[in-house]
């Protein structure tokens, strides 16, 4: 068999799961897990890692039992899943809308240590209605807006206007900044950061939390003025983090693998694995994922279950039936598609990680 030389044989090779279906090395896992750990004790930041990426209660156990300071999820449905198993310190890094939506905040503000973020008066003003009577404040950060165009205060005025807004209103405590930015422009934000601290200090508001996040970013950990980190992707790595340099392949734990079901045509294969189980997401790469056995090989375009693979570029197509190893280009969206995935120790079978926060989406 053609192979890349730079992957490891680990990642299941020879386990016998029914395809298509993601493999998880917990070798690989603990030690990213670990590692993270180590860059953020090395900053001097706390660590808050994003449990978008696993959405696994058993792998935020190990985050914390590693020496997280709490959890990062993106949405109130896995807050409240990460609650259920009993954690207690959370931040919900999204703006968050509706009454439906904030009578459920209200209800996890109760259960555990919680912080949100916000990035507009309209949104604060819905944290306020829903907390005006709660027994202690809500602590609230300004989403900042550094580079990133996604969401987030675009400027350092409209940050210290809506850290003052969310001082002023019943049921809040302005209680910092939330940032992601661009990768390697930790400087920058820092600049923002600072302007924010300052113009928050003529108002008597001090700016105690800093978050910032972004694994591409986590060799920068602290550069930005942060005093935590949020990275989900580093648990598992994937081909983006790779293209980005904040990986190799001995970093990357998690591996679709996929079962040949036709080579009637000359040059190509279909695999099992189309869009239902690997991202759509290109993040400037070429193909739909890796396949390591056969770095040859371009996956090319996805259906709902076909996955189709060019292999001219091999020396020879892999036979119909093999099961081959596809690394995602986003791993994150992966393990939102599955109930469980398989694991693998030191390419053993060591059973299944279930998915506790699948489809919490809302």
């Amino acid at each position: 068999m053609t192979r890349g030389s730079e992957w490891p044989e680990w990642a299941g090779r020879g386990l016998a799961v029914e395809t298509p279906m993601p493999v998880v090395e917990l070798s690989v896992a603990e030690r990213n897990v670990r590692k993270l750990q180590d860059a953020c004790d090395k900053a001097g930041v706390a660590n808050w890692p994003h449990i978008k990426t696993h959405k696994s209660v058993a792998m935020a156990r190990l985050q914390v039992e590693a020496g997280a300071a709490g959890l990062t999820c993106q949405k109130l449905g896995e807050a409240e899943i990460m609650a259920d198993a009993g954690f207690t310190d959370i931040l919900i890094s999204y703006n968050i809308l509706g009454a439906a939506k904030l009578s459920r905040l209200a209800a996890l503000a109760r259960r555990v240590r919680l912080t949100v973020s916000c990035d507009s008066g309209m949104v604060a003003d819905g944290l306020s209605g829903a907390m005006r009577d709660a027994d202690a404040p809500l602590p609230v950060l300004v989403e900042c807006d550094t580079g990133r165009h996604r969401c987030g205060v675009p400027d350092v005025p409209a940050a210290v206007a809506l850290a003052r807004r969310i001082a002023a209103l019943p049921g809040l405590a302005f209680a910092g900044l939330l940032v992601y930015p661009p990768n390697g422009k930790a400087a920058d934000t820092r600049a923002f950061v600072e302007a924010v601290r300052r113009g928050c200090a003529a108002h008597g508001l001090a700016v105690a939390i800093v978050s910032s996040g972004g694994t591409p970013n986590v060799r920068h950990a602290g550069e930005a003025g942060e005093t935590q980190y949020r990275s989900g992707t580093s648990i598992y790595n994937d081909r983006q983090m790779i293209a980005a340099g904040a990986a190799a392949p001995e970093d990357c734990a998690l591996f679709v693998h996929a079962t040949v079901v036709s080579a009637a045509s000359r040059g190509r294969v279909i695999v099992d694995a189309g869009s239902k189980a690997l991202t759509s997401d290109l993040g400037g790469l070429a193909g739909y994922g890796l396949l390591v056995d056969y770095p040859g090989a371009s996956l090319y375009q996805l259906a709902e279950e076909h996955g189709f693979v060019d292999m001219s570029q091999c020396a020879r197509p892999p036979a119909l039936g093999e099961v081959v190893r596809i690394l995602p280009n986003h791993v994150c969206p992966v393990s939102n598609l599955f109930d469980r995935i398989a694991l693998t120790r030191d390419g053993k079978d060591a059973g299944w990680l279930t998915i506790d926060a699948r489809g919490r989406v809302a």
